[in-house]
């Protein structure tokens, strides 16, 4: 029993501790309507008081969106004072017109940007501008801070781990300075990925993407697009959950955190998460992990 008790004990404090070693950062995307805008800034302004070193928001696939991430980002770093790091994708747009947005960015105090190739459109054949090419063009424009995308466990397009891995290297090369990871739910997987990236020279920190899952068949589809794998352990823990929200919800942030508290173990002190516009979750995640607010910190 006494041996029982010593260990919850180094558990609880080993959990209080995690907090003041961790950063975070949050990602949303553009809002549609002005419903969702409006849940949008509330989610904003919930998570903006744990500090997180930036806030990015995703890039769309048409202008109307895109429009929508411009207008966001610069809100953001107003309203917020908080970093903000838009999304950019080069794949339909000309280099004068990514020179032109990098420049406003710049101009508007933006110093943070996540270069990314972007989607495909359907139809078209082999791309001819990728993520290295946008690196190189922003940092032909200003001294950002530029982010580029990883996968753990490879890019769904890729030949092989070890091109994707490659292109990654040329990505940090070209001038990124550091990398976001897809997000994943084996562990090992990112170790793995990690100890590769240190192999071919990559010194770049590779931060992890958590995403807590609220819903699993969503999930699904989200994990075929991108080439994630859903362990049978994680299909076992959604089962018979289908209609109960609150349940899901605690399952989520359980497997959040136990994420967060296994890579925080293994050296890794960011950690970015996909927020899907929703701020309870990631709130309470952080909060039980010991991010507190900062006008706790400072009392």
């Amino acid at each position: 029993m006494i041996q029982y008790a010593r260990g919850i004990s180094e558990l609880n404090n080993s959990l209080a501790d995690l907090g003041d070693d961790i950063n975070v950062s949050f990602e949303f995307f553009p809002p549609k309507t002005e419903e969702m805008e409006t849940l949008l800034w509330n989610s904003i302004n919930r998570l903006k008081c744990l500090n997180p070193k930036f806030m990015s928001v995703t890039y769309g696939a048409n202008s109307g969106e895109r429009e929508r991430t411009h207008s966001i980002v610069k809100q953001i770093k107003q309203k917020t004072g908080i970093e903000a790091a838009p999304h950019l994708t080069c794949i339909d747009s000309t280099a004068d017109e990514l020179r032109q947005i990098a420049r406003e960015y710049w101009d508007s105090g933006i110093r943070n940007i996540v270069a990314l190739r972007g989607d495909v459109p359907a139809g078209c054949g082999k791309p001819s501008v990728y993520a290295e090419d946008l690196v190189k063009l922003l940092r032909s424009v200003a001294d950002f801070d530029i982010a580029v995308a990883a996968y753990p466990e490879g890019h769904p397009e890729a030949k092989s781990a070890q091109a994707d891995l490659i292109n990654l290297k040329r990505k940090i090369d070209a001038g990124a300075t550091h990398v976001i990871t897809q997000f994943f739910f084996d562990i090992e997987s990112y170790l793995r990925f990690r100890d590769r990236c240190v192999m071919v020279g990559i010194e770049a920190e590779i931060i992890p993407g958590i995403l807590p899952v609220t819903n699993f068949k969503q999930l699904g589809k989200m994990a075929q697009v991108t080439n994630v794998t859903i362990p049978n352990w994680l299909a076992h823990m959604y089962e018979g959950l289908d209609n109960d929200q609150a349940t899901r919800n605690l399952v989520a942030a359980s497997i959040a955190m136990d994420q967060v508290k296994v890579l925080s173990r293994e050296g890794v002190k960011d950690f970015h998460f996909y927020t899907l516009n929703r701020s309870e979750l990631t709130y309470a995640i952080c909060h039980t992990l010991g991010v507190r607010p900062y006008h706790q910190q400072a009392a």
